[in-house]
């Protein structure tokens, strides 16, 4: 008995082990971790009813085995009590007799003893029974375990795989990172990004090369020297906005990658001091002095939000620097706005100079309707001039020649056809309202 109930302890041990060790494993996947813990509850209480169950069992096999050995003590007794009688008896007496009563004490003792024994297989048949459940739910945890752990190693085995995939991931983009960071240390690979980073911009507003913007056109100074800035924009009415493009990176790149704070603020003051000599070397350049139609400002493109925000926070002046200085700063958000107005304008003139032509295509169409208009009177007066010399033939024929051809009709001295019947035109043509002749 207590055998089995160091087994059962020892099940007990063992599975608050195994849940001890699981637990630490669940941890590591939350969802996994979430359904183990409803069937761990599920076979803790498992556990408790048959713990409950056990301890009944375990209650009444102990009493049933006091009442068997309280039984035996008292058969020990009763012996003990015949031998001290049999012993009081005469030797003779006893010497006959002492078999017999032995004998018959041994078959009492026997029967007891086989009572006792079969009492002790039924308790036992019925232990057994009892402890069977447990055994089997026992079992039915085991398996339960096992899947868990089973799932804990696939959930962990899958989990390792994304680990390594990230970590690989994150090196790839150290490595890229830094070979882009190197990259842009470069002052003609910064140069270049700068301007793809402007030509993506005004073809984001939707601008169009050589007809509203152009690229790298160049001009020379009085003073016989060639610039070049990044990028012409034209306006209406024939006009061009200058812009050129800056990206202080060597600065800001240091002050990304040190750890030390102090080290930081020197290097992001050095940033915003880098924008403050672009606009003032931009400022020199006056561009607005070389060419035509160009306002009294130059555009300086800054082509990242970053970079801009990190100077302005060392140096808050440096907007209102570059408006003292004719240089508007503008990042590509900013320059799309900007952009997206000269745009408007652009809509606006072509809206205009449509209207212009529309009002010049009108004019001229009165005008040459006018003209025809000009002619049908003319003709029309010209017709009704005609009409009017015909019947003034008409009536001379009638008054003056038909009087003399009638009397030759009269004599029959002339063809028998009948003269024919003259008459006057009495229609005349209709002349358009209120439109003057046009003299050619």
């Amino acid at each position: 008995m207590e055998l089995m109930v160091a087994l059962v302890v020892g099940v007990l041990v063992g599975a608050g082990l195994v849940f001890v060790l699981l637990r630490s494993g669940f941890q590591r996947s939350e969802s996994a971790a979430d359904a183990a813990q409803d069937e761990l509850q599920a076979l803790r209480a498992e556990c408790s009813s048959v713990r409950e169950a056990l301890a009944r069992t375990e209650a009444q096999y102990d009493a049933e085995l006091k009442a068997a050995a309280e039984k035996l003590a008292l058969l020990e007794e009763a012996k003990a009590n015949l031998q001290d009688s049999f012993k009081a008896l005469s030797s003779e007496a006893l010497s006959k007799n002492n078999e017999s009563f032995l004998n018959l004490a041994k078959t009492t003792l026997e029967k007891y003893q086989e009572g006792a024994k079969s009492d002790l297989a039924k308790r036992q048949e019925a232990i057994n029974k009892t402890v069977e459940p447990v055994g089997e739910a026992l079992k039915v945890f085991n398996e339960r375990v096992a899947k868990i752990e089973q799932r804990r190693t696939e959930t962990d085995a899958s989990l390792q795989q994304q680990l390594k995939h990230l970590a690989e991931s994150q090196v790839q983009l150290s490595r890229t990172t830094g070979s882009l960071v190197q990259a842009l240390r470069a002052p003609q690979v910064r140069g270049q990004w700068g301007e793809m980073q402007l030509r993506r911009t005004v073809e984001m507003a939707g601008m169009i090369n050589y007809c509203d913007f152009e690229e790298q056109a160049s001009v020379e100074t009085d003073e016989g020297q060639r610039q070049r800035p990044d990028m012409l924009i034209r306006l209406p009415n024939e006009r061009v906005v200058v812009v050129d493009s800056k990206v202080p990176l060597a600065a800001y790149l240091d002050a990304l990658q040190s750890e030390d704070p102090d080290h930081q603020k020197e290097r992001m003051v050095a940033h915003a001091r880098h924008i403050r000599e672009h606009i003032k070397g931009l400022s020199a350049k006056s561009y607005w002095t070389q060419f035509d139609n160009a306002p009294e400002f130059v555009v300086l493109f800054i082509p990242n939000e970053t970079i801009f925000s990190a100077a302005l926070e060392q140096d808050p002046q440096l907007i209102e620097l570059g408006v003292l200085n004719k240089v508007i700063l503008a990042t590509p958000t900013t320059l799309i706005a900007l952009l997206k107005a000269i745009a408007y304008g652009w809509q606006q003139e072509a809206v205009a100079r449509e209207a212009k032509e529309i009002a010049a295509l009108g004019k001229e169409l009165y005008e040459r309707i006018g003209v025809v208009a000009g002619h049908f009177a003319k003709v029309g007066k010209s017709l009704g001039q005609s009409v009017d010399h015909y019947n003034k033939a008409v009536n001379s024929v009638e008054s003056r020649l038909l009087v003399t051809a009638k009397k030759f009709e009269a004599l029959d001295s002339a063809s028998a056809d009948a003269l024919p019947e003259v008459k006057g035109i009495e229609k005349l043509p209709a002349l358009p309202k209120e439109v003057a002749p046009v003299d050619e």
